[in-house]
């Protein structure tokens, strides 16, 4: 029973590293399909929303909530929580306007609840700016969140 177990995955191991040699498995390129790599390595927030998003200014909207705490108690992990009543919410992204990289996080919906928790590395007081799509259009927020110890190295 042992040598038929050794002979199985012995293999199995060999058929994925041939395919692997062979250029039939490439799991990087599949994981990195959709990476927005020119949205995440921007230096400005305008430059981060045009990369992600395409053209097309963001407006203001009440209809975009943010739950935060005016002052950061821990500046390496700073909660968030985005909400919105929007219909047919597409995406939710954060950007912090003074971290060197703004665009913190990207997440894409589909259709469903606008809702998005998450924490961020703030590297100083700045403003967070949040940006909502819903049906092709883009809808903003802002909140100013005060830092009194760097999170990025301040």
């Amino acid at each position: 029973m042992h040598r038929r177990t050794f002979l199985k995955t012995g293999l199995a191991t060999g058929v994925v590293g041939l395919s692997a040699a062979a250029g039939l498995l490439k799991p990087t390129e599949v994981l990195a399909a959709e990476w927005p790599k020119n949205a995440f390595g921007a230096t400005k927030v305008e430059d981060a929303i045009k990369a992600l998003f395409g053209s097309g200014a963001p407006q203001a909207s009440a209809a975009v909530k943010i739950k935060a705490a005016p002052q950061a108690e821990n500046a390496a992990t700073v909660p968030i929580t985005v909400s919105s009543d929007l219909p047919n919410i597409e995406a939710i992204s954060v950007f912090v306007e003074k971290n060197d990289r703004p665009l913190v996080c990207s997440a894409t919906t589909g259709t469903v609840h606008g809702y998005l928790h998450v924490r961020m590395k703030m590297r100083q007081t700045s403003d967070v700016h949040v940006v909502v799509k819903s049906g092709g259009k883009l809808y903003s927020a802002m909140q100013n969140i005060k830092v009194t110890v760097g999170g990025c190295g301040g």
